[in-house]
């Protein structure tokens, strides 16, 4: 240990929940080291939301996030919630604005995020080190860490190196490994957040459609979201398909509704008794966009036939394709695409209130590595700074 710089808190990944802990337990004076390998900090804040960032949503419960265990992240985002990551950028006098479903995105850049995260790490001194790759990590407080640039060690050693998504940024299962070298459970993992991909005979029709964006309802089992499916050309995307792709077991049937809220049937019956003679796909273009109206009646065999014509039986079938289709997804686009991994590190070994783990107190899990996986949405960068917020202020 001789000669070692000396640390408080060592934190490996500066991310969203990296920066805020480094916030947090810098400002209450803890001498902090931020770790990473990336050439600049904040890489997936960067990123996120077109480059606005969907830094939190409006409205945060437990209940917008799947985990073994669904009450681990209740003390978290009760003493971190929205309000008080709102009151930080109001601090650093950044505009915002709010899209459906209670979205919050900055108004300018992702960029200012950032910034006012790194002018809060340098009002506690914290010191980033950028493009300092990371090997062996040893000891049980103290933590000592060998990385490109040296040894450091420090008695609070602090992971925040996120989940399997965007490898192109350098995600890995830096946290996972780590976590099983210390005798914690690790959740299987999955791409969540993420599109679904078909086979034949689904996506021909996909491929057909590909570009087409509808409102539709999206569920799997007791789960649904309603908001847009966009067909392409490998299956499947959209916020609608997003959020239920974290819900959705292998081999199993999606059920997607692309009328959501109107009764097609009731619909197709009284335009057959008031206009007969109007082609089937024209009166189901009245629901959908055209392309898709054409491609359902053809599916159904009703191209360019009357609707007059066409027995409410057949009709009947039309609208079990339109209201309640369940196409079998051959699997997802993966993580490269994905926004956000499922499953991470147990939180059966981790306390709620701290982020330490159970067994190592000097050691802490935070953020996308943890197995707390929010809804797409701006849950995740909650979920970020209320986990790194929990941390900083005991580490």
């Amino acid at each position: 240990m001789t000669g070692l710089p000396t640390h408080d808190v060592i934190i490996i990944g500066a991310g969203a929940a990296g920066l805020m802990c480094a916030a947090v337990a810098g400002a209450r004076g803890r001498r902090v080291v931020v770790l990473d390998h990336n050439d600049q900090p904040g890489r997936k804040i960067l990123i996120s939301g077109g480059g606005r960032c969907n830094f939190t949503n409006r409205v945060v419960t437990p209940g917008n996030y799947l985990s073994r265990n669904p009450h681990y992240a209740t003390s978290a985002l009760k003493r971190f919630g929205p309000a008080d990551f709102m009151d930080l950028i109001r601090r650093h006098g950044i505009a915002w604005h709010e899209r459906d479903h209670g979205q919050l995105f900055c108004d300018v850049s992702a960029s200012l995020i950032v910034e006012a995260l790194l002018a809060e790490c340098g009002a506690g001194r914290v010191d980033i080190r950028t493009a300092c790759r990371v090997g062996e990590v040893t000891g049980d407080g103290p933590f000592e860490v060998a990385t490109s640039q040296g040894r450091f060690a420090a008695p609070s050693l602090v992971v925040a190196t996120g989940g399997l998504s965007f490898p192109k940024i350098g995600a890995s299962g830096f946290a996972h490994a780590l976590a099983k070298r210390y005798g914690l459970g690790v959740v299987p993992t999955a791409p969540a957040l993420v599109p679904l991909t078909f086979a034949e005979p689904e996506i021909g029709l996909m491929r057909d459609l590909a570009g087409i964006a509808v409102e539709a309802e999206a569920s799997f089992g007791k789960t649904r979201f309603r908001e847009a499916v966009l067909f392409t050309h490998r299956g499947l995307s959209g916020p609608a398909i997003l959020q239920i792709s974290s819900y959705w077991h292998p081999g199993q049937p999606v059920t997607i509704d692309l009328a959501p809220g109107i009764d097609a049937l009731a619909r197709l019956t009284e335009r057959k008794a008031a206009r007969p003679n109007a082609q089937v796909e024209t009166v189901v273009a009245e629901m959908l966009p055209a392309r898709l109206a054409k491609a359902l009646a053809e599916r159904a065999g009703l191209s360019a036939k009357p609707i007059g014509q066409t027995p409410n039986a057949v009709l009947a079938k039309l609208v079990s394709h339109l209201k309640d289709w369940n196409p079998v997804p051959a699997g997802t686009e993966g993580y490269r695409t994905a926004e956000a991994t499922l499953g991470g590190i147990d939180t059966a070994a981790l306390s709620s209130k701290t982020m330490a783990v159970k067994a190592h107190p000097g050691l802490y899990f935070i953020g996308e590595a943890v197995d707390v996986t929010g809804w797409l949405g701006g849950y995740n960068f909650q979920w970020a700074w209320s986990s790194g917020w929990v941390a900083g202020q005991t580490a």
